[in-house]
């Protein structure tokens, strides 16, 4: 008996015997891996810390996106939350190049309205809140949305040495800043 077979309904016009299709099976070359719910879930997910002083701030904070998003590890998926938490210290002693200090501009709106409209510098930045200069840098390589906002909630950053994560046994990642791919 010759029949058209379903699984090539959208396919040209050709007659294939039923029984040949169903008896190759499953496809294992095709089969690919796609992570559930549970790999993802938050408690299997590392902590890391970076030690921020001396170090280049868009190269801490490439490293500190990659680890939060996950794309250092093998199962990455980039629709899902597959990194760690990143703890950041001494967030005060990040280095810029350049004359950023003095030349970089922050802009904000004070009151969340048009019209009311804050610019600051590097500089005053790093006398008010030295912490959000990582956040800021971090927060605009995560993606858009409400995955890079999950993912947002998982950098912590402190301005001195001490933080309050140490029973988290964070693992340090310092060294692979300055480290080649």
């Amino acid at each position: 008996m010759v029949a058209r077979s379903p699984l090539l309904r959208g396919a040209p016009r050709c007659s294939v015997k039923v029984s040949a299709v169903e008896s190759l099976g499953v496809d294992r070359w095709n089969d690919t891996y796609y992570p559930t719910g549970s790999d993802a879930a938050a408690v299997h997910k590392n902590w890391y810390i970076v030690d921020a002083e001396g170090k280049t701030l868009g190269r801490v904070a490439a490293l500190v996106a990659n680890h939060i998003r996950g794309k250092h590890s093998p199962g990455y998926t980039p629709s899902m939350d597959m990194g760690g938490f990143v703890v950041v210290v001494n967030a005060d002693k990040v280095a810029v190049t350049g004359r950023k200090e003095e030349q970089k501009i922050y802009h904000r709106h004070a009151v969340g309205r048009p019209g009311s409209w804050k610019q600051e510098t590097l500089e005053q930045i790093r006398q008010r809140v030295p912490e959000r200069i990582l956040e800021k840098a971090v927060k605009g390589m995560l993606p858009k949305g409400r995955l890079g906002s999950r993912l947002f909630t998982h950098l912590k950053v402190y301005k001195g040495a001490e933080h309050p994560h140490a029973a988290q046994k964070p693992v340090d990642i310092t060294a692979l800043i300055d480290a080649k791919p």
